[in-house]
């Protein structure tokens, strides 16, 4: 698994399923999205939250015989989420992605109740990640504290529908109502040191997700959430720069690296003026198709 940075994998499509559905959980395993998250809170009623805690160890067994990693949602520490961290933990998740993730403490009681279990189960401390979903205007305007509250955090999720919930906005397919939330995430998220997955796009058409996908690269984003299947191809795709994006980079580290060899400070390009920062967003972009080529 190519890395970023140096630090995380580069893990761009995170799929949410319902928790008992086994005809998704088919699609799902079909669907080529690195990370696999089999939902038990919102998208399992409780009357079958049973039902899904007892698929857990086979349908993770099956998710990683197809290369994916995998996730689990489970509910609220208040609820039913320490019945299911004690049924689900034994089959070792990757993640456990927590809902309305809103404060440190949250995360901290999270990271306990997880260690508890990993215990029991026989492994070693810190192996599960925690995926702490911002749905929420505390999450969103808390996330750097919450990245802060435990190691196991390396990516935060940004939520589409509770948060546009909470706010008290309209929801569109144009997502006019989360872009604050979308621009301030990801800005948190990096000063936090954590990768942020941007929000679903909860709309059935394929081409608004890729849409959606391209325009939360462009703020910074480098991993997108689902919950349909048949989107992560065309998520994939508008995540991945492109020839001609490839093209421009190169041509930009080229220039700049042959004028800092003249002794020159920057470089014209295609009319526009490469100096330090933008030489390094190429480098970065370039780094990302390489990458990304790499897991496609």
């Amino acid at each position: 698994m190519a890395l970023l940075d140096g630090r995380y994998p580069l893990l761009r499509t995170w799929l949410f399923g319902p928790g008992a559905d086994t005809d998704v959980h088919a699609a799902m395993s079909a669907s080529h999205a690195e990370v696999l998250i089999q939902d038990l809170e919102d998208f399992t009623p409780p009357a079958r939250r049973d039902e899904a805690r007892a698929l857990a160890a086979a349908l993770f067994a099956r998710w990683r015989a197809v290369g994916a990693r995998v996730c689990v949602r489970i509910n609220s520490l208040h609820d039913d989420g320490p019945l299911d961290l004690a049924h689900v933990v034994p089959a070792r998740p990757d993640f456990v992605a927590y809902p309305k993730a809103a404060t440190a403490s949250d995360m901290r009681a999270l990271d306990r109740a997880i260690t508890t279990a990993e215990e029991q189960a026989g492994f070693a401390p810190g192996s599960i990640g925690i995926l702490p979903v911002c749905e929420t205007a505390l999450g969103v305007v808390n996330v750097r504290e919450i990245a802060a509250a435990s190691p196991r955090i390396r990516y935060a999720l940004l939520g589409a529908e509770d948060l546009a919930a909470d706010l008290m906005a309209e929801r569109s397919r144009e997502a006019v109502e989360l872009d604050y939330a979308r621009r301030r995430f990801v800005l948190e998220c990096r000063a936090g040191g954590i990768e942020p997955i941007d929000a679903p796009y909860t709309f059935a058409d394929a081409q608004g997700a890729a849409q959606e996908a391209r325009y939360a690269r462009r703020l910074g984003y480098r991993a997108k959430s689902l919950v349909r299947s048949d989107h992560t191809a065309a998520i994939v795709a508008a995540l991945i720069p492109g020839e001609a994006e490839m093209a421009q980079a190169q041509r930009m580290v080229q220039a700049f690296e042959a004028a800092r060899a003249r002794g020159e400070g920057r470089a014209l390009v295609d009319g526009l003026l490469v100096e330090v920062p933008t030489y390094l967003n190429a480098k970065r972009l370039l780094a990302l198709g390489a990458a990304s080529g790499a897991n496609t």
